[in-house]
């Protein structure tokens, strides 16, 4: 049995483990509550921003009388229109990954690897070349140790999201795009559903899918009253602003879900240690109990053999 000094140790040190767990819980339930209110808010925007673009995309799929003329089309024909063109035969693709810079989260980080680890086998069954772009130290330390090559990735940048430099990271696709040297571009990411849910999201945003817009919906429907002369402009505006948005948004919803990992992950370990803890009390009164009877047996023996 093991000796009293050693499982007082083990307690000692299980209790402190358990008082840190707490603590840290504690910290990403705060935390959780902030980040949860950002997303709320953020998902309404994001929510309009989709509504607008699937307008401007049923146009384009619908050819709508009064939409978005044949003209603005052609006009951006090498640029904005190719944002809506579906390419069955791609040749080159980026992917776009956001996890934690911080452990401690359960399975958080490791589900959104194990996503993009299938977009990427999937594309090289079929021959494309993936660009692979990472924010977040815990994937992108994962990727560099399995000697996977990465375009290049953003540590900070998930802890403490910000739209600017969200913003010039995604832009660097956004332009290859346009230029066809990319021909669709994903973002993966496990963002924020409920306090004890995480969903993972493995989201095309390049090239916009206009294909699942119901034409008869949308003229019955529209409320997007577009003038002539401010068709082009809008349509490469709002584009620009969709795909940002969505990048910053992912952003938002992932250190949501952290958060809420996190808690869950440190609820589940002070929990852990505190039937740990238990269990060694109980291990301790039994050695303590073994001992104490040992001793009388010893002083009983001596007693007896001194008559």
């Amino acid at each position: 049995m093991a000796n009293l000094k050693d499982i007082q140790r083990q307690i000692k040190s299980v209790s402190n483990t358990q008082k840190t767990t707490r603590a840290m819980k504690l910290v990403s339930t705060a935390k959780l509550r902030r980040a949860e209110e950002l997303a709320k808010r953020s998902r309404l925007y994001a929510q309009k921003m989709n509504q607008v673009i699937a307008e401007i995309a049923g146009r384009i799929q619908c050819n709508k009388v009064g939409g978005l003329s044949k003209k603005v089309l052609e006009s951006v024909g090498n640029s904005e229109n190719r944002m809506f063109e579906s390419i069955e035969d791609p040749k080159m693709v980026d992917i776009v990954f956001v996890t934690a810079d911080k452990g401690l989260c359960g399975g958080f980080n490791i589900q959104t690897i194990k996503a993009v680890n299938k977009l990427l086998k999937e594309y090289k069954a079929k021959n494309v070349k993936v660009r692979l772009r990472g924010i977040g130290k815990k994937g992108i330390e994962y990727f560099n140790y399995n000697e996977v090559e990465m375009l290049d990735s953003v540590v900070g940048l998930s802890s403490k999201p910000d739209k600017e430099k969200s913003d010039d990271f995604i832009m660097t696709s956004i332009s290859d795009f346009r230029d066809g040297k990319i021909d669709a571009l994903h973002i993966v990411y496990n963002g924020y559903k409920n306090m004890i849910t995480q969903e993972l999201h493995v989201n095309q945003v390049l090239p916009i899918d206009a294909d699942k817009f119901d034409c008869k919906e949308a003229e019955s429907s529209s409320m997007l009253e577009i003038e002539a002369e401010d068709e082009e402009k809008m349509l490469d505006s709002l584009v620009e602003k969709y795909i940002n948005y969505n990048m910053y948004y992912s952003l938002i919803d992932s250190i949501a879900a952290e958060h809420s990992a996190r808690m869950q992950a440190m609820d589940t370990a002070t929990n852990n240690a505190k039937e740990m803890v238990k269990n060694l009390n109980v291990e301790f009164n039994k050695a303590r109990q073994a001992a104490i009877t040992t001793e009388l047996i010893e002083i009983i023996s001596g007693v007896e053999s001194m008559k």
